[in-house]
């Protein structure tokens, strides 16, 4: 991220935090991995992820590798955050919310395939396009990919007003949160080094183990306690 883009995003974000009129949302905000939410004792890991940046497609398969490596002791969730630089970021982050509410199940499966053909929604490949084609690719991209969702519920869900406005609530959400770049991390609320960056399957180990080893020696003292 040059410094011009830099500037840029953090004109927009203060311009964003500091409207009056911003609303709460009626529902929390984020795609839980494996519709699985984090239960009180749970690891909880917060990315934000704009779905054609090239460092956030760099950093999904370390994370994920780690996800199954901890299993059920640690819980993601992933936060829509749409870079202005990167011209298709709002559509393809929409997109994530208009399958999410047809199929939740499906929503990861949505975001591997962006991560996947990422190339197709770069600036320069959708340069001479219209907005309104680039929408109609990413419908016609979003209903083959997900498999089971028709065509036409997708390019409904271009046109409900809910999935515009559930996609700018995740943009400023994670302003509201400090976030600047993609991908940024947060680990029980916490926000990890080098924003911006992928981080290494050895790095994941390297914040997630100790917090494991200390749920290991918590759970074992509460016996001892007992006696």
């Amino acid at each position: 991220m040059n410094l011009d883009h830099l500037l840029l995003l953090l004109s927009l974000i203060l311009l964003t935090c500091t409207q009056s009129d911003a609303s709460i949302p009626s529902k929390q905000d984020g795609f839980w991995y494996e519709n699985r939410p984090a239960k009180p004792d749970s690891i909880l890991i917060e990315g934000f992820f704009d779905p054609v940046c090239p460092d956030t497609r760099d950093a999904w398969q370390p994370l994920k590798q780690a996800i199954h490596h901890y299993g059920s002791r640690v819980s993601l969730v992933v936060h829509p955050f749409s870079l202005p630089y990167h011209d298709n970021a709002f559509i393809s982050s929409r997109a994530l919310h208009v399958i999410n509410n047809l199929n939740a199940s499906a929503t990861y499966d949505l975001l591997e395939s962006f991560f996947e053909h990422q190339e197709s929604f770069y600036n320069a490949a959708t340069l001479n396009k219209s907005r309104a084609s680039v929408i109609d690719q990413i419908v016609t991209f979003t209903a083959k990919t997900t498999g089971n969702s028709d065509l036409s519920d997708v390019r409904a869900g271009f046109s409900d007003s809910k999935t515009d406005q559930a996609t700018r609530v995740s943009f400023k959400y994670g302003c509201l949160r400090g976030v600047y770049g993609t991908p940024y991390f947060f680990l029980n609320g916490f926000p990890l080094p080098d924003a911006g960056s992928p981080i290494s399957y050895d790095g994941w180990r390297h914040f997630i183990d100790p917090l494991v080893d200390e749920q290991t020696m918590k759970a074992e003292e509460i016996p001892h306690l007992m006696r």
